[in-house]
């Protein structure tokens, strides 16, 4: 604060009432200096009403990339406000300021609060410190109900809390408005906002806005390239006087410039990791187009099972990969059935008759999370199929590392397009997927190719051309 300008904690409200005179000389010296004076002089200030209601003036404080934009990419009104940024640029206040200012001037609003988890959305959205209860004075903030999720203004809006674990939660309730916090480290980033846009159908113009550190997901590619979307971009500098100087410095220095900066400190969309195994460049030159395994001259064919640890919503995928080896040798990726969502017999049978369907040799799954219940489930679906059980004792990217070298020899090619499967071999590295998922569907693959180059057994079969 410069040093003309001193105010003691108790200043009078007769020096409040003049306070903007006090600011004159700061209008001059650039936004950040603005934010940093006012700051400084607002913590020293005594708490009454009108001093409250300058920390809460959002108008004084928000930097530009929280202010809400005034039109999509079509240059009309905008129904997505996409919010991309950096750790800590502001995303979570801009989201909890644009719901207070809906709520507060529409009596009649119906807001969903999205989040991951639920508790995500209690700890950040509502009780964070950037968060909706934070953001409002004193005698406007509305009442939390946490049993029921759900807060409540004096003039009747009403907020809701969901979470993308239960997409399900989202059907049937409707809404005016919508906050989405952190969308593209959702687990099921489609089906939610699927289920929440279904629901976004009252008032005159239903809006919604999408707070995130941005991943290359196809749904944020999606948004991105939506007429009714408007864009925001901010790094974690344009927020720097409001974060601890240690933090910025050292995430800087340690991560400045590298992959994982540029996406959680820039804010940018990295559409290919550098130490990813596969490109989409190199999946794209071992692709042919999808035929049949006659077609193919396929004289083996393997479905592989990656089971996944748990049945519960929520769970990870069933990955279910089938491959075939031409006369030639070359190994064909010619489906992948991969599925989330279901009981040990249900993704038994959906393995089984793809076996059948194919007319495959045998079906290889790993049973690390599960053991024998594994063969178990799938031979009580039907006992006639050979399986080959096969338990993991390396990690996942030691596995998957001499099957990507035989994409590279062109050893093997994809019959089709896979989307899902290609997005998770794009982001495996040495961490695993930039998700934290596990990678069902590329665990899969990686069983099917393996057993195909390095021949698993299975019971002698008779295969009918």
């Amino acid at each position: 604060m410069s040093s003309t300008t001193s105010l003691s904690p108790t200043t009078s409200n007769s020096s409040v009432a003049n306070l903007l005179e006090l600011f004159e000389p700061f209008w001059t010296n650039g936004e950040a200096a603005l934010v940093e004076d006012l700051t400084s002089l607002i913590g020293k200030l005594s708490y009454n009403r009108r001093i409250e209601k300058l920390r809460t003036d959002f108008g004084l404080y928000r930097l530009r990339h929280q202010r809400p934009p005034d039109a999509g990419n079509n240059g009309a009104p905008w129904a997505t406000w996409l919010i991309l940024g950096g750790r800590g640029a502001g995303k979570t206040r801009a989201g909890a300021e644009w719901v207070r200012h809906v709520a507060c001037h529409d009596a009649s609003a119906r807001i969903a609060l999205v989040g991951e988890t639920e508790h995500d959305v209690r700890t950040v959205m509502v009780e964070g410190v950037s968060g909706l209860l934070a953001v409002h004075p004193y005698w406007e903030r509305p009442t939390w109900q946490p049993s029921l999720g759900r807060l409540e203004w004096k003039n009747g809006a009403i907020a809701e809390i969901f979470s993308a674990e239960n997409y399900d939660g989202l059907r049937g309730p409707q809404f005016s408005a919508a906050w989405c916090d952190e969308l593209a480290k959702w687990r099921h980033a489609e089906a939610t906002f699927d289920m929440l846009q279904f629901g976004l159908r009252l008032g005159a113009r239903p809006r919604q806005v999408i707070s995130t550190t941005p991943r290359p997901i196809a749904l944020i590619k999606k948004l991105i390239a939506d007429p009714s979307t408007a864009l925001t971009r901010a790094g974690t500098v344009a927020n720097a006087l409001n974060l601890a100087p240690s933090f910025v410095e050292q995430v800087l220095t340690r991560y400045g410039g590298t992959r994982i900066g540029r996406q959680e400190l820039d804010g940018e969309i990295i559409e290919e990791r550098a130490d990813a195994l596969w490109t989409r460049a190199g999946i794209e030159s071992c692709r042919v187009e999808a035929a049949t395994p006659k077609e193919l001259n396929l004289t083996r064919i393997v479905v592989a099972v990656d089971p996944p640890a748990s049945a519960k919503k929520g769970a990870d995928a069933c990955g279910i990969v089938a491959a075939g080896r031409a006369d030639n040798g070359t190994i064909y990726v010619i489906e992948d059935a991969s599925i989330a969502g279901l009981t040990p017999q249900a993704w038994a049978m959906k393995a089984v008759a793809l076996w059948r369907r194919l007319n495959a040799d045998c079906l290889i799954a790993e049973v690390n999370q599960g053991g024998d219940m594994v063969a178990a489930v799938i031979k009580e679906a039907d006992r006639e199929v050979p399986v080959v059980m096969k338990r993991a004792t390396r990690g996942k990217y030691h596995r998957a590392e001499p099957v990507s070298q035989l994409y590279e020899q062109g050893r093997v090619k994809h019959a089709g397009v896979f989307p899902a499967l290609e997005d998770e071999m794009c982001d495996f590295g040495i961490d695993g997927l930039s998700s934290g998922r596990s990678p069902d569907r590329l665990d899969a693959l990686v069983w099917a190719v393996s057993a195909l180059t390095f021949g698993a057994r299975a019971e002698p079969r008779i295969r009918v051309l």
